[in-house]
């Protein structure tokens, strides 16, 4: 297990398991910089979200991936809200093996799929690190050519025609599943438009992109995808509004 994953890890474990405030002094830089629409910067803020979490709060985690500095988490918030709260965290750490910056994307638990899988379900540890950089190298193109490109014609270069479980709330398994539902979004007025593709974060046959664009309104979207044989297999995801206002000057992304 990388040092920054192992840092990410017991940081969360102590500041939203145990909830103790007193962990932001062992675990986060004097200079923390916060994008997320939920906190304002810096440490003592973290501090003061850590310390008002009531006695309902957990998190539950699904899957983890590091890259370098950054290390991703997904997982579902309950206790965060008055609804379950599926979310997607990076943190970079730094050279000191502190939080140093945070990005998120959250959305509600949609109890009932189209697919019937759940939005964090299926498999979890990363088994094939020697396909780190295939993988990245696949969704990197992917995410160039398709969906900043909305290339569609060459979507089959990318994805398995055999193989693709869907944990989009709105999308069937497939690549049919998901043509049904992007024509239903476009007749809601809601394209699947991406301009910008801000982070690859990749280990072994998973890879999260973090990317920008609009779904309607702006939006963020996190996409997390599992490459099998050479194609994407499997999909998760969070798309969540840009908000006009954040609670800092660092901007989403």
């Amino acid at each position: 297990m990388s040092n920054a994953k192992n840092t990410v890890l017991q940081a969360a474990a102590e500041l939203f398991g145990d909830k103790d405030p007193s962990a932001v002094d062992r675990w986060v830089a004097a200079n923390y910089t916060q994008h997320s629409a939920l906190a304002a910067d810096g440490p003592e803020a973290l501090r003061g979200l850590v310390a008002s979490l009531g006695e309902d709060f957990r998190y539950e985690g699904a899957r983890v991936i590091a890259d370098g500095d950054l290390v991703a988490l997904h997982g579902t918030y309950h206790g965060f809200g008055p609804d379950p709260l599926v979310a997607f965290d990076i943190f970079r750490v730094d050279a000191d093996g502190k939080l140093a910056e945070h990005w998120d994307a959250l959305t509600p638990l949609v109890e009932k799929t189209v697919s019937g899988r759940s939005q964090t379900d299926g498999p979890a540890e990363v088994t094939r690190a020697d396909l780190t950089e295939a993988s990245r190298a696949l969704v990197t193109e992917f995410a160039r050519k398709v969906l900043v490109g909305a290339d569609y014609s060459v979507l089959t270069d990318y994805i398995s025609t055999e193989t693709y479980h869907q944990h989009n709330t709105e999308a069937a398994d497939g690549l049919d599943g998901f043509g049904a539902a992007a024509a239903a979004w476009a007749e809601q007025g809601k394209n699947l438009v991406y301009k910008k593709v801000h982070r690859v974060i990749a280990e072994g046959e998973f890879v999260l992109t973090q990317s920008e664009g609009e779904f309607g309104p702006a939006v963020a979207y996190y996409d997390l995808f599992r490459v099998a044989d050479g194609r994407i297999v499997e999909h998760w995801d969070v798309i969540v509004p840009v908000p006009a206002e954040l609670p800092h000057g660092n901007g989403l992304f």
